[in-house]
């Protein structure tokens, strides 16, 4: 690209050769458009004498304006520094300027971010992941840290490498947590509320460190026991789950025992409540057919007693065998009076099987 002074047209030549990049055009020309803009400022009087100056300013001023100006994003916070100390502001989403070269910027991301430990993570040969137990077992843990930046001021100048504080910190309130609890309670039941309490854990001594990070999840996404005691391990796992599922049996064998107990002994109460029932009113009707017979032998007591001596002989004499002496005859009569009503009971049976 060339300028002809005499030419007021400013246009690029095509140059013999190639300058590298396939096109056959010469590479961007500086002092070409530097020439151009000198003569076009020598047509003015006050430039004539110091338009190079001039002209060199104006470039050094464009070029700071556009280092003053910066978009921050919607997921995006930023914090100005003047002469290397941070400003009170944090500014939010949108276009902003600051005085460069005096003001500098550092943005940083506010959305969650996800911290991974253990697992494929960890080098080769490492030891993260590996923790101890209360009960002396070791368990290879991997688990996440879910968290974001709510101050951004304090995120970025009070620690010097806040993801790496962050992955040890989790990694030593893991250990502490696990430390207090058997490898059963990680490998199966308590998951979550180890999960909070190293969350609770984490998020406290980050605020101690005054990180500006807020810790949303721990995520606890694998444990298992390490590959030398795998196979032992998993044979302790199919017991516990045999065990487990001879309880369950047991218990259903149990209820089904306990549930037929319980309805026959509702049975045996309900029927002895009635049975209850029934003696009380037979008792009661006892008592007042007594009343009854009492207030007659009251207003009337030889004709009552009288009865009560004819009810009795009748009561008795109907099961027994009866003969009959009239004191006025010579000759003793006889009366078979039982063996007639037999004989007349026995017929009625006869006509009864016969219909």
């Amino acid at each position: 690209m060339s300028y002809d002074k005499n030419n007021s047209d400013w246009r690029p030549t095509r140059l013999s050769g190639s300058n590298g990049n396939g096109d056959g055009l010469p590479p961007f020309d500086v002092e070409a458009i530097i020439r151009y803009i000198k003569d076009k400022f020598d047509l003015i009087p006050f430039f004539k004498s110091y338009g190079s100056v001039y002209i060199i300013l104006l470039l050094i001023g464009s070029f700071c304006a556009f280092q003053s100006i910066y978009i921050v994003h919607p997921d995006e916070r930023a914090v100005e520094l003047r002469f290397g100390k941070p400003k009170n502001d944090v500014f939010l989403p949108g276009l902003h300027m600051m005085f460069w070269p005096i003001d500098q910027v550092e943005i940083v991301k506010v959305i969650e971010r996800q911290q991974k430990i253990g697992g494929r993570s960890a080098s080769v040969g490492s030891n993260s992941g590996l923790i101890l137990t209360g009960d002396q077992n070791i368990v290879g843990l991997h688990f996440s840290v879910l968290y974001v930046v709510t101050d951004p001021r304090l995120y970025l100048f009070n620690l010097e490498n806040p993801g790496e504080t962050l992955k040890q910190v989790s990694e030593s309130a893991m250990r502490e947590v696990v430390g207090r609890r058997f490898a059963v309670d990680i490998f199966r039941s308590q998951r979550q509320q180890i999960a909070l309490e190293v969350r609770n854990l984490i998020q406290k001594t980050m605020d101690y460190y005054k990180s500006g990070i807020l810790i949303n999840t721990i995520s606890i996404e694998d444990a298992s026991p390490p590959r030398e005691v795998a196979d032992a391990f998993d044979e302790v796992q199919r017991a516990e789950q045999d065990e487990d599922r001879f309880v369950e049996e047991s218990n259903k064998y149990s209820n089904r025992v306990l549930g037929s107990a319980r309805g026959e002994a509702s049975h045996i109460r309900e029927s002895s409540i009635a049975y209850k029932d029934r003696i009380i009113q037979e008792a009661q009707g006892e008592a007042d057919r007594f009343l009854s017979i009492y207030g007659q032998y009251v207003n009337a007591p030889t004709l009552l007693r009288k009865r009560i001596y004819l009810e009795t002989m009748e009561g008795i004499l109907k099961k027994a065998k009866k003969v009959i002496i009239d004191k006025k005859q010579s000759v003793m009569p006889y009366l078979p009076l039982n063996e007639a009503f037999s004989r007349i009971q026995t017929k009625r049976e006869i006509r009864w099987y016969q219909s």
